[in-house]
């Protein structure tokens, strides 16, 4: 029987979402996944109830073999303070999340180093880490999930903005003016998040789908669904040719549960930027993500490992 100080050691990774939580376990050397759990996210019970659900799935993955467990990271949903460890914002998708110590209550818990990020950030970390963008200097990452996220990747480091906010395209207004869930009108994330796909479906059959029935839909050939797609895949577009031509990113990386439906995204942003390309008139790469539904939690890991080293 090996002692605590011969066990494996392994970094943590801990994706809170709207929807579901990610718990992965990484190897310390190449950030490899050897463990992997995926529970539902209790948004609606508040912040308390959420980490538990994610403090829960930890201690089921440690269990077996119980690994050393080095430090923590996590990416969170909201505005974040990574100083303080808080959600400063979130949407109305969660209940008491504004405000709550996300580090401070793991580290107690848990008794081992913890950081937090904003989980848009925390995914582009893991692409560029070890996934569809490694290497890449300048990049957008994209999430399409419950609502739409942003980050910055600019000459080869994280750009966060002086408040936090910076790459967050997802409610960057201009596209129609219904309404957003963070209160503002016409954002991205009302046309092309996996809320508003649904939403819009709804809208234009007065059918109640969720995203993945919509894509399932589409691949049935319900044109009404294809025509949701489209017009998604065309807003997403537009808003990588505004921060192209903003901050002259030249690659894309997008990820989140409605990327799943990539091949009835990609022919509309590949058309609208075929016919408007960049200002620069250089070709925008756009890549799906590589690491999937881990890339939020393994990159939340290496902020943990790159903290730490």
């Amino acid at each position: 029987m090996s002692t605590p100080d011969q066990a494996p050691a392994v970094y943590a990774g801990v994706d809170i979402g709207g929807t579901t939580t990610q718990v992965v376990l990484c190897d310390p050397a190449r950030l490899a996944v050897v463990a992997a759990l995926e529970v539902p996210t209790p948004a609606a019970a508040g912040g308390t109830a959420m980490v538990r659900a994610a403090l829960d799935a930890l201690a089921a993955l440690l269990a077996p073999d119980t690994p050393r467990l080095l430090g923590v990271g996590v990416g969170a949903a909201g505005l974040v303070d990574t100083d303080t460890g808080r959600i400063l914002v979130a949407s109305d998708s969660f209940t008491d999340w504004a405000g709550f110590p996300v580090t401070a209550t793991l580290r107690a818990a848990l008794d081992v180093p913890v950081f937090l990020d904003n989980d848009v950030n925390a995914f582009l970390r893991g692409e560029v880490t070890g996934g569809a963008v490694t290497g890449e200097p300048y990049v957008l990452g994209m999430t399409l999930g419950t609502g739409v996220g942003g980050a910055l990747w600019l000459d080869g480091a994280l750009f966060d903005g002086p408040h936090g906010a910076a790459g967050e395209i997802g409610h960057v207004p201009g596209f129609g003016s219904l309404p957003c869930t963070c209160g503002g009108r016409g954002h991205l994330e009302t046309v092309a998040s996996g809320r508003s796909v649904a939403a819009r479906y709804a809208d234009r059959t007065g059918r109640v789908r969720t995203a993945l029935e919509v894509a399932e839909a589409a691949d049935g050939g319900d044109l009404d669904a294809v025509e949701v797609f489209r017009a998604a895949g065309t807003a997403i577009a537009r808003a990588l040719l505004i921060t192209a031509g903003v901050l002259d990113i030249t690659t894309t990386v997008i990820g989140g549960g409605v990327s799943r439906a990539w091949h009835l995204l990609q022919p509309a942003i590949t058309s609208a930027l075929s016919a408007e390309p960049p200002v620069s008139g250089r070709e925008l790469k756009v890549l799906r993500s590589q690491l999937g539904p881990h890339a939020v939690a393994v990159g939340a890991a290496s902020r943990a490992r790159s903290e730490l080293s």
